[in-house]
């Protein structure tokens, strides 16, 4: 079976522009290439004086590019404040993510991890998982987080959530597509020794697959599955 089958309509979800990228942008590039169906939330968007428009409109646009390169056409974007997810109420927080998730009907969820360090990963998993309750037939009846290098494994684990990766994504068919969208971020992309930068990419989906014997592999821990009849 495909993994576009067995995943269905799949509803990835990311704090910024690039977050979706870096952690399972293989996996979406794949999904497509197999004809599956794949949509793409951005929880928030940089907003004055923290971050100046033109700065916010070249993300924009690179995300778009980036999406465009693994075949995305569905992007949706909640306009959360970037960097301030906890100065708002909650329930402001989560009603877009309530409503995302009521009008998409997904049945595979992406989500950053819980234990990421960025303030705004955690509160974007924790409003997704609120919208994601199965209090009816149409919740989600998969998700997994991804992990997003320099944020998943910059807290302080084991006294934190570590991610501890027990499913695992072929992607070696299309690792070349990830880090080619990835290149689109230009504002983004670090040099290599620093985690955001196309060699540390690479070599983290080889590491990632060797250990279930892959070639290249993105890492997901598994939150929650139902099979419904």
């Amino acid at each position: 079976m495909k993994l576009s089958e067995q995943f269905g309509h799949v509803l990835a979800i990311a704090p910024h522009p690039d977050d979706e990228i870096l952690g399972c942008g293989g996996t979406l590039a794949r999904l497509v290439a197999e004809g599956g169906e794949v949509t793409i939330a951005i929880a928030t968007t940089g907003k004055q004086p923290t971050f100046p428009p033109d700065q916010v409109e070249q993300v924009q646009e690179e995300m778009r590019r980036a999406h465009a390169i693994i075949g995305v056409g569905d992007t949706r974007l909640l306009d959360l404040p970037a960097a301030a997810l906890d100065t708002i109420p909650a329930s402001d927080c989560n009603a877009p993510f309530a409503n995302l998730v009521e009008e998409i009907r997904p049945d595979t969820l992406l989500l950053p991890f819980v234990g990421d360090i960025h303030l705004d990963h955690q509160l974007t998993f924790l409003a997704s998982m609120v919208a994601a309750r199965p209090r009816h037939d149409r919740a989600p009846r998969q998700i997994l987080c991804y992990e997003t290098v320099s944020e998943t494994n910059w807290y302080a684990a084991p006294t934190t959530p570590a991610f501890v990766p027990n499913v695992f994504i072929d992607i070696t068919d299309t690792i070349e597509l990830k880090l080619e969208a990835f290149s689109a971020f230009k504002s983004q992309v670090r040099r290599f020794p620093d985690e955001r930068s196309p060699e540390a990419l690479r070599a983290l989906a080889a590491v990632r697959g060797s250990t279930v014997h892959l070639r290249a592999a993105e890492a997901f821990m598994h939150v929650r599955s139902i099979h419904r009849l």
